[in-house]
């Protein structure tokens, strides 16, 4: 059941590459913190405890939220498993936002429980934040620092020592075609300029779970397919990516598993293909979602241009 009092537990939201309760202090997380690129492993990220590889990357168990009246996520069981590419669909206003915004720290739950690899996310916030990238949506950012400097900032509130956030910096701004744009204010930039520095944000840590809300809005679709082969890659070396999207066709080319979530429950989840069943995944989901139009009452929309 819900608790009675709700309005009571405030959100925690902030900038992203900003702390949620307080700067990271490296003493407070497991050891390796401050290691390059070489220890940067699967089993060896940052800021990961040892975790057996039956642990999922992300376990959501029961969560409530509620906004006044208003019930956004009703008591979501979501697992996604480690190394996997996790799809989040739904329709606008299915709770999507709401319940990573959960998963990620963003937003204190009213009731539930949201596990890291085995990390409770309310129990240890900063050994579950370590290991978490966060895209959310509509991001937050300091867009009076340069591209450059909010990506180093980045880092180095995660930990980092300098020269190692300031070469992945140039890694990143390479990777996402930022360069010529790196000392250019992120207040100047493009919607799609700030989602991509948003995801070198997220990226700079090398976490080892990848959550994001509608990453490829408003990127051109050379940037698209860049970071869908960045984001492979990832997956490829041992992390796990969850991300949201309304279109259909580039879950179904992206991901090995897929949710689908309305009025703030999961109607299905599973691999790809168990959602599927041998069906478009566009089907399945109106088919589940249900609301399709059948525009009869719009005569007057097929018959205008016949008779000017």
């Amino acid at each position: 059941m819900l608790p009675e009092d709700p309005s009571a537990r405030q959100p925690t939201e902030g900038p992203v590459g900003a702390p949620a309760e307080a700067p990271v202090d490296p003493r407070d997380v497991a050891p390796g913190r401050q290691h390059d690129d070489a220890g940067d492993q699967h089993g060896d990220r940052p800021g990961a405890p040892p975790s057996a590889p039956s642990v999922p990357a992300l376990a959501l168990r029961g969560l409530w939220r509620r906004f006044d009246t208003k019930i956004a996520v009703a008591g979501v069981d979501l697992t996604v498993p480690a190394g996997s590419f996790y799809g989040l669909v739904g329709p606008n206003g299915a709770g999507k936002t709401t319940t990573l915004s959960m998963a990620t720290g963003l937003l204190r739950p009213d009731a539930g429980q949201v596990l890291v690899h085995g990390v409770d996310l309310w129990a240890q916030p900063l050994v579950a934040k370590a290991m978490l990238g966060v895209l959310p949506d509509g991001p937050k950012l300091f867009d009076r620092l340069t591209g450059e400097q909010l990506i180093v900032y980045a880092g180095l509130l995660h930990g980092l020592d300098r020269d190692t956030v300031v070469a992945r910096a140039h890694d990143l701004l390479a990777a996402l075609d930022l360069v010529a744009d790196a000392r250019t204010l992120v207040v100047d930039y493009s919607a799609g300029m700030t989602k991509k520095i948003a995801l070198a944000c997220a990226l700079v840590h090398a976490p080892r779970l990848l959550v994001l809300d509608e990453p490829f809005e408003a990127v051109d679709p050379v940037s698209a397919a860049n970071i869908r082969a960045l984001l492979a890659d990832y997956v490829r070396s041992g992390g796990t990516v969850i991300v949201s999207s309304h279109v259909m066709d580039l879950v179904q080319r992206m991901c090995d598993h897929v949710a689908i979530v309305a009025a703030g429950h999961v109607l299905a989840a599973g691999t790809l293909d168990e959602v599927r069943g041998g069906r478009d995944l566009e089907d399945v989901f109106v088919d589940l979602v249900g609301g399709r139009a059948t525009g009869e009452g719009l005569a007057w929309l097929r018959t205008s241009s016949a008779s000017s």
